[in-house]
């Protein structure tokens, strides 16, 4: 009994293999990693055809067979290894759920139905369908790297996002103002894993921040042209004017008495200068009489002049009064 159905079902599969699919347009189904996908049959059952009297079994794009329903009882010995405990099989809707989906189930579906009749099995209805996986990437992340910079309010950052899949577009950073916006791209760097093919992607960038304003700062995953996937903002408040360093009391004493000095300086100095501006009667009179001396005019004119002579009889006068005066001070 078991070799007779497997024949029937390798002569279905191989008539199939030489009958093009339907000229309907493949219907695209969607499913997320690691959980179920749904892969339509539609069959209209017109003649109210019990499950007794049908074949129905699914078939991927490699001719490998997912599910097979002979005469309402399941065959899981036609079913290829790595599609069993996998699929299970909605009578009302006509479906079949693949369970645990991969990566690598994206690809193209068919379902047939056959009719067993008196005269053997006539095919009633085939459809095919397109199943798309998608992974969820996570939400990005910014990690800041530590660097030298930060006087010249250069950041430099990396921008992460993992598990996701099929392959984003591009990745980004949005800097953000009160005033202004910016974008700075970088090469996406990714990497794909052999096991479940999923994909992880970052980018490093480096630009300027203003440091006179709040900063706001974004990483974004496009996927799809309207699609995009945004970090956690990540703030940066305006730096406060740094304040200039209390001078020491040590310095301002220093100071205090630097300046002392340099004045008592300029006063010693500005006295010494008036003193010597201001010579004595002897010094006076010894100029007087050199000159006289040197000059035979000079002497005419104290000839002549009287009032001019009084200062060389003053010089006189002062002289002998002084000596006179000393000498009184001695007797005494």
């Amino acid at each position: 009994m078991g070799l007779r159905n497997t024949l029937i079902v390798m002569a279905l599969l191989l008539s199939v293999s030489t009958v093009p699919f339907s000229g309907a347009a493949s219907l695209k189904s969607h499913a997320f990693f690691n959980e179920t996908g749904e892969l339509p049959c539609h069959f209209p059952n017109t003649q109210n055809l019990s499950l007794d009297e049908l074949v129905i079994f699914w078939q991927d794009q490699n001719k490998l067979v997912l599910y097979e329903l002979f005469k309402g009882q399941e065959k899981p010995n036609n079913v290829n290894p790595k599609y069993i405990g996998r699929t299970s099989f909605d009578q009302d809707s006509w479906t079949l759920r693949l369970h645990n989906v991969q990566i690598k189930d994206t690809g193209s579906y068919q379902c047939f139905i056959h009719h067993r009749r008196s005269q053997g099995l006539v095919s009633i209805h085939q459809m095919s369908s397109d199943l798309i996986v998608l992974a969820n990437f996570s939400q990005p992340e910014i990690r800041l790297i530590a660097n030298q910079t930060e006087k010249s309010n250069i950041i430099n950052l990396t921008c992460s996002s993992i598990q996701g899949y099929p392959e984003p577009q591009r990745m980004y950073v949005s800097l953000n103002t009160t005033n202004s916006s910016s974008t700075y791209d970088a090469v996406m760097k990714k990497s794909q894993s052999n096991i479940t093919e999923l994909y992880n992607v970052s980018i490093s960038v480096s630009f300027p921040i203003p440091p006179e304003t709040n900063v706001t700062i974004f990483c974004a995953l496009q996927l799809e042209p309207t699609k995009i996937i945004l970090s956690q903002p990540y703030n940066i408040d305006a730096k406060s004017p740094v304040p200039s360093p209390p001078v020491p009391d040590h310095i301002l004493w220093i100071a205090a008495l630097l300046v002392t000095v340099v004045v008592s300086g300029m006063v010693f100095l500005t006295l010494k200068k008036r003193k010597k501006k201001q010579p004595g009667p002897s010094n006076e009179c010894e100029i007087i009489k050199v000159e006289e001396k040197e000059s035979e005019q000079t002497a005419k004119r104290v000839e002549l002049q009287e009032p001019e002579r009084s200062d060389e009889v003053q010089c006189d006068v002062n002289i002998s009064k002084t000596a006179s005066d000393n000498k009184s001070a001695t007797d005494f």
